[in-house]
């Protein structure tokens, strides 16, 4: 008991390493990656219990309860549809062998611990999802912007300010259009592959 409250007390209880991109394919994430799909392993943290794959598509999260045991519970959380907000890193303290990174993704929290020699490393991975996090809300932002407008052009038509007693045929074309264009601002606002920022902060 007195062991387990100093290894709490120091942070050391489940410290996560960073796994080098040649050993990528020695780690169970690996095996759930949708390679066939283009999808590629940028960054990789690996505890005793949890390994966290960040890939250019989504956070693949094995969790482990317990160091005791093999099992482990497979979550993916991809970008598009949980938001990466709140991405902060508690530095190590005097005494602490740790540092931590924490984010959110949707509605779920993250707190990783890490071994305070890979800090030039976690730097990487938070500036990688600061900057999703900062496209993201942009791409939110212009969405927002798109449905508004999309509700005032509907406002127009229901307010028969501009059709010549043909309201049903102009309706139909309306909504068809709508459909359409919607549906091309939410692909062009809504980014599922973020290789290109991991590429620019992580070092090969």
């Amino acid at each position: 008991m007195l062991k387990k409250f100093a290894s709490d007390a120091l942070g050391i209880s489940d410290i996560g390493k960073i796994i080098r991109r040649e050993d990528f394919d020695k780690t169970q994430s690996d095996d759930y990656v949708l390679t066939e799909d283009g999808e590629k392993i940028h960054f990789l943290i690996k505890s005793k219990t949890d390994e966290y794959c960040f890939t250019n598509r989504a956070l693949i999260h094995l969790d482990g309860n317990k160091a005791s045991s093999s099992k482990r519970n497979l979550k993916r959380y991809d970008y598009y549809e949980n938001p990466i907000s709140g991405v902060s890193i508690e530095t190590a303290g005097t005494i602490d062998l740790d540092l931590e990174i924490k984010f959110t993704m949707g509605s779920y929290g993250f707190s990783v611990d890490i071994d305070k020699k890979e800090g030039e490393a976690i730097a990487d991975l938070y500036k990688s999802l600061l900057a999703i996090s900062h496209i993201q809300q942009e791409g939110k932002r212009k969405m927002d912007t798109a449905e508004k407008s999309l509700s005032t052009a509907r406002e127009l038509i229901t307010n028969n300010r501009f059709h010549d007693n043909d309201i049903s045929n102009e309706f139909k074309e309306a909504t068809g259009f709508a459909f359409e264009w919607l549906n091309d601002q939410y692909n062009a606002n809504t980014r599922k592959d973020f290789g290109e920022v991991f590429n620019k902060y992580i070092q090969n």
